[in-house]
């Protein structure tokens, strides 16, 4: 008698457990070094935790794809006020073409528009027709590149601020005016994109001692921040300083604002003897103008990827940094 085919067992979408991060971590090295055809997969982005610190984070929300209980695929929701994208999403290579991916997309849109957010977003690698194809399904537009930017600050460029700037790193405020100075970041990204909100990715970068948030004022009047990610256990690691998210006022002297709070993330990356890393979309034109003055070229690009098919703070007159990885 012929023996029963086996039946697969199927693959199950919920939340990702804290006692899965390890292992997490590994499917995420593991998938992306593949796809990158990196000789060992397992040594994608180095000491680079892009997955744990971010869970950990009480604005994150984490999906996993299990089969017989076993952890094959997760992606990791980041909201930003109204805002929110998605990014890491991985699955291990033995399930790619298997629908993995298209169980977690479908379970990541449950949770945006239960929530009813105005927008949400990601960034892929622009080249793989195979992945915008698969955001595209779930109502994600291919938008205009993101250029990725990584580089050694020189230490012959005068970064000290100018007469009238100063420069603050919020991990050494007292707790009175910590409070309000988050509340300030909290107003400009406001007048930004209505609704978008990096108070909680603040407080996480804080809490955890991953990184700083770096204060720019003029004067009495300030000027903009930036979120930079690095040390132990970071998004940037050991070696790298990772600007998560940076803007300033527009309007009127922004040029020379962005400017300034460019040299305060390299001034900070030099006090750790740590690389720079940001990515920055074309569409915020004069934003990436700037960049490019400063001599400094793209080392890699991806595509930003908006439903619906919306600008948001992707556009030329918002000094914006942020690539949504």
């Amino acid at each position: 008698m012929a023996r029963p085919k086996k039946i697969p067992n199927p693959i199950k979408v919920g939340p990702l457990k804290i006692r899965e991060l390890g292992e997490a971590d590994r499917i995420f090295r593991v998938a992306f070094g593949t796809f990158l055809g990196i000789p060992d997969p397992s040594t994608f982005m180095g000491d680079r935790n892009l997955v744990a610190s971010r869970v950990r984070g009480k604005h994150v929300k984490a999906l996993a794809a299990r089969e017989d209980r076993r952890l094959i695929g997760f992606s990791i929701l980041t909201f930003w006020g109204s805002f929110a994208f998605v990014g890491p999403l991985c699955v291990l290579p033995e399930y790619w073409n298997k629908g993995v991916a298209q169980k977690l997309m479908q379970a990541t849109v449950d949770i945006f528009d239960e929530m009813n957010l105005p927008r949400t977003a990601l960034f892929t690698f622009a080249q793989s027709a195979k992945h915008v194809g698969l955001y595209n399904k779930y109502g994600y537009w291919p938008q205009q590149l993101t250029a990725m930017f990584h580089y050694k600050p020189s230490t012959e460029k005068d970064l000290k601020p100018e007469p009238g700037t100063t420069v603050l790193h919020l991990s050494k405020r007292w707790h009175a005016t910590l409070e309000e100075s988050i509340n300030t970041c909290r107003k400009l990204t406001d007048r930004i994109d209505k609704g978008l909100d990096l108070t909680e990715e603040i407080r996480s970068i804080l809490k955890q001692d991953i990184g700083e948030v770096i204060l720019l004022y003029l004067r009495k009047t300030f000027e903009g921040f930036a979120i930079a990610c690095t040390g132990r256990g970071s998004e940037g690691g050991r070696e790298i300083c990772y600007i998560k998210f940076a803007a300033v006022r527009s309007g009127g002297g922004a040029d020379a604002r962005f400017d300034r709070l460019l040299n305060a993330c390299e001034d900070f990356a030099l006090s750790r003897n740590v690389a720079v890393e940001f990515g920055v979309n074309f569409a915020c034109q004069a934003a990436y103008r700037r960049i490019s003055a400063r001599g400094l070229r793209p080392t890699s690009q991806g595509v930003a990827m908006q439903r619906p098919n919306i600008p948001g703070f992707n556009r030329p007159d918002a000094y914006v940094i942020a690539d949504w990885r």
